[in-house]
């Protein structure tokens, strides 16, 4: 561990986290946008994002801000009772989808992305009628780690210590709209996609295939569910990955993004959608508290402010035609500032980013020949330039090894 351990003897009991983690090789003391410093003091460049969750950056003022005058106000009343910095946050969310889908919408808020999942698979159902609960997802997705959202994601080897999975979820090669089409039989509700793939190593949708399957749910009568929770909120150069496909989703969910760092998700739906829903069929203690609903709307704000969207297309394109001319990087995908470094043959991704946090540099192996790159959106120039340089020297290490 580059900085100090966890204090793990006998007085102290051991190691005080159910090992659901790999041991961490650095502990972080604080940060500021794009920079972070560990414990013993040595600065590092976040080219991860805390798993493009920090879009605006470590310790952003705005945020800041919002989160102490709110907690110095008022933080939690339970759903019995309405807040004005909640209501606010709905207000700003549901606005910002009519903008980019024209369509008048709906908002749960919860506390993290397979929350938001959870809502819009229940939603699925209730919407769907019984005998209609099946849901389609492709092989390669991640949509949470709740026994249900573990189910919709379609990597099986997640699924065998858990086994038996929840009933109907199944799945289908992503970008392969055939296969979809073939799964699909008269129990299936919904079909949840991402549009880009982000655990499953930052895969895109080919072009035409999301505007293909919003037509295969028309047709077809069944609703179209977007995991927004990677791509959403800027990430992607726009607002929504799905605005890149030209399409309007049935539902979407989001997290990560919305709240910069703050535990918040959200499940956003067509009014006649979420309309299905009756008090009681769902909720959350911490569903729509002031204090998320303080840092949603600032965040908004903030992103607004800044053209998030914009951001991220300008700084993503530089990062990739940067990343594109590193001799040891076979090809660069993604979009905006979700991308991944595909990596010459014979050339460890895991070990890569291990050199390149001992230099200085956070990123992550997204597959075990590729690194994710998921800095904040406000990442300057300069700092781009740096984290390129950074991996050109690991990878002439590992392409002379």
């Amino acid at each position: 561990m580059a900085s100090h351990r966890f204090d793990t003897s006998a007085a102290h009991g051991g190691c005080p986290f159910m090992p659901v983690f790999a041991p961490p090789a650095v502990m972080f003391a604080r940060g500021s946008g794009t920079e972070l410093w560990d414990t013993d003091g040595r600065r590092y460049l976040d080219f991860l994002g805390g798993l493009a969750v920090v879009g605006l950056g470590h310790a952003n003022p705005a945020v800041t801000d919002a989160v102490s005058r709110q907690a110095a106000t008022l933080t939690h009343v339970s759903n019995l009772f309405a807040n004005a910095a909640a209501a606010q946050a709905a207000l700003d969310l549901v606005g910002l989808l009519a903008e980019v889908t024209g369509a008048d919408g709906q908002v749960f808020f919860c506390n993290s992305g397979a929350e938001a999942n959870e809502a819009a698979l229940k939603l699925a159902r209730k919407f769907g009628g019984r005998g209609r609960y099946g849901v389609i997802s492709a092989y390669g997705s991640f949509h949470g780690r709740t026994l249900a959202t573990l189910a919709a994601t379609g990597q099986p080897a997640k699924h065998e210590p858990f086994q038996p999975m929840p009933d109907g979820f199944r799945h289908a090669p992503y970008n392969d709209l055939d296969a979809l089409a073939s799964t699909i039989d008269p129990t299936v509700a919904a079909i949840l996609l991402e549009p880009v793939q982000g655990e499953g190593g930052v895969i895109p949708a080919d072009p035409g295939y999301l505007a293909a399957v919003r037509q295969l749910c028309d047709e077809r009568g069944l609703i179209l569910i977007v995991d927004e929770i990677q791509t959403g909120l800027g990430r992607t150069g726009a607002w929504f990955g799905f605005e890149h496909a030209g399409i309007v989703p049935d539902v979407v969910t989001m997290a990560k993004g919305l709240g910069n760092g703050f535990p918040v998700g959200a499940t956003w739906a067509r009014r006649e959608i979420a309309a299905v829903f009756q008090p009681g069929d769902h909720g959350s203690t911490y569903s729509g508290t002031a204090l998320a609903g303080a840092v949603v709307s600032a965040v908004l704000g903030e992103m607004r402010r800044l053209d998030a969207p914009g951001l991220a297309r300008r700084a993503g394109q530089r990062l990739a035609a940067a990343l594109d001319g590193v001799h040891g990087v076979r090809t660069v995908r993604g979009a905006g500032l979700l991308l991944a470094a595909e990596l010459d043959e014979g050339i460890d991704a895991k070990a890569v980013a291990a050199g390149l946090l001992r230099r200085g540099l956070v990123v992550n192996a997204v597959t075990p020949t590729a690194i994710r790159l998921a800095p904040p959106m406000t990442v300057s120039d300069a700092e781009v330039d740096e984290a390129v340089g950074l991996i050109r020297e690991e990878l002439s290490c590992h392409a002379t090894s």
